[in-house]
């Protein structure tokens, strides 16, 4: 291969370390390459919501973006980590050698706490924390967050800890395991625990190629099927779930849990079928657990969850609810549904020289009345580089694109001036860009290619803030509500509908769902 491979990984010590992990393997095989270290998602430019590509994953959505932007060619990461269903274009490309799958307990002085009645353990994850209890039920779980070494200096300078637990692959790669550690066996880990997964863009068939080369097949089935497992159990709530696979003597050896929060119940489940016959394992342990009692387990946890203090005016993914703040207890809805017309076919019986689309919805408008050799577009003009490459993907090459509608419009006052457009809209929008062409003497021939529907819940208690993701998101949301709380914006244009109806109204870094989810987590962590 004559390029180089440009490897994006987080900048944090353990992320550094499985990067050049997959960076040692590549270049072994004669491959060149260079690690890109990706700061945040504050310097990447985008200009589409992330709910739009299927972006989700507090930890790997910043390399998300800058795969689809291509600032990279493969992200690596902790497979635990990533979200059981990837952003549109990008793929799992390789799974490298699996490390130690266990959880540790590192302990201060020695392991006489473990049969006292009294005893303080730390760790930041739910699952941990419930299989802990359902052992050690007069056992004290504390919260634990930061790094590797963070928490080991906390365990270390808190005097009422006994023990934290980790993940013994984060603290072995770093070599920061301390003596005063053992192995939970008995504990059963997050699905693909100690494995690292190289992704890629679908459509990169030769950078692909390449990292097959790398794969290792037997961490490639176990994990898939544990995260199969994963993705079966997911039902819109935070819950405690484990789950093993390994090769053993020609089988596949499988173990699950579900637990209730405070690890008083649990449903679990052993099996071994033969190597070769294990594709639906996963899912088939996911129905088990969930018809002995998964889905009463689940339901309860739903109902055990904080009074609801946030409303998304967009249906938020599970993902992204794992995103806020422990305080913060979110509804979400689609508060504007679209709706596609039927376009008349004299609209298109001629060839258009002069066509303005500001959206993805608007070309799926149009390929869902006609087929793309009937799109004759002379000159096309859009907004956003996603629905360029949806344009020039599916329909024909774009003159010229602006992140935004009044940028296209400033552009087209000059480029237009004397002439006429064709319009592809909503039958509700900005009425900034039609009404700035007119005004400069250009014909704006609108047509409405889809219809905004409001359909936002009526909420009859006190919200602390609602999270808007467009103009219309408001007018949805205030055609059956009262403005209440904060206004959570993803951008200023929204913001400056919010603002008509808002006293208080906070605008996100970037214009993706996760930064508007900061926004909240940020006034909840100031509080």
């Amino acid at each position: 291969m004559s390029k180089v491979i440009r490897i994006g990984t987080r900048d944090s010590e353990l992320a550094l370390w499985q990067a050049k992990t997959v960076q040692s393997q590549l270049e072994a095989l004669g491959h060149k390459t260079v690690i890109v270290p990706i700061k945040s998602t504050g310097d990447i430019v985008l200009d589409k919501p992330l709910y739009e590509l299927g972006i989700t994953g507090i930890f790997t959505k910043t390399l998300d973006i800058a795969m689809l932007n291509e600032d990279i060619d493969i992200a690596v990461h902790s497979l635990k980590d990533v979200p059981t269903v990837l952003p549109k274009g990008i793929v799992q490309a390789a799974v490298i050698k699996r490390g130690n799958v266990n959880d540790t307990l590192v302990f201060k002085k020695n392991e006489e706490f473990l049969s006292a009645k009294d005893a303080v353990i730390a760790t930041g994850s739910l699952r941990r924390r419930a299989q802990w209890l359902n052992r050690y039920p007069t056992h004290t779980v504390v919260g634990l967050r930061g790094n590797v070494n963070s928490r080991l200096e906390k365990l270390q300078k808190n005097e009422n800890w006994n023990a934290a637990i980790f993940a013994a692959a984060g603290i072995g790669r770093l070599n920061l395991r301390p003596e005063n550690a053992i192995n939970l066996s008995w504990m059963i880990p997050a699905p693909a625990q100690g494995a690292i997964m190289v992704s890629a863009l679908e459509d990169d068939t030769e950078t692909r190629e390449i990292c097959n080369e790398i794969n290792h097949e037997e961490t490639e089935i176990c994990t898939t099927i544990e995260r199969k497992f994963l993705n079966r159990l997911e039902g819109g709530c935070t819950a405690p779930i484990g789950a093993l696979a390994f090769v053993k003597n020609e089988e596949i050896q499988f173990k699950g849990i579900l637990l209730s929060k405070d690890g008083s119940k649990k449903v679990e489940i052993s099996k071994s079928v033969p190597l070769g016959k294990h594709q639906t394992l996963g899912e088939d342990c996911a129905d088990y657990i969930i018809s002995k009692g998964g889905k009463l387990l689940m339901d309860d946890i739903k109902k055990g969850e904080l009074k609801i203090n946030i409303y998304s005016t967009k249906t938020l993914s599970d993902d992204q609810l794992h995103l806020f703040h422990n305080d913060v207890s979110a509804l979400s809805n689609d508060a504007v549904k679209i709706s596609l017309n039927r376009i008349p076919r004299t609209v298109v019986r001629e060839p258009l020289e002069n066509v303005i689309i500001t959206s993805k919805n608007a070309v799926e408008a149009l390929l869902h009345n006609f087929a793309p050799t009937e799109l004759q577009f002379e000159t096309i003009y859009c907004v956003g580089r996603r629905t360029k490459r949806m344009i020039e993907k599916r329909i024909g090459k774009v003159a010229h694109v602006e992140p935004n509608a009044k940028k296209l419009a400033d552009y087209l006052i000059t480029e237009l001036k004397g002439k006429e457009a064709t319009y592809f809209c909503s039958d509700i929008r900005l009425d900034y860009l039609p009404s700035k062409l007119m005004e400069h003497g250009i014909t704006v021939n609108e047509i409405e290619a889809y219809q905004t529907k409001f359909d936002a819940e009526k909420i009859t208690h006190e919200l602390d803030g609602i999270m808007f993701y467009s103009p219309s998101t408001v007018q949805s949301f205030l055609n059956d509500n009262k403005a209440q709380g904060i206004a959570f914006c993803i951008g200023e244009t929204t913001a400056k509908e919010a603002k008509k109806y808002f006293e208080d109204v906070r605008v996100a870094k970037v214009p993706t769902v996760e930064s508007v989810i900061e926004l909240v987590n940020e006034y909840y962590s100031a509080k």
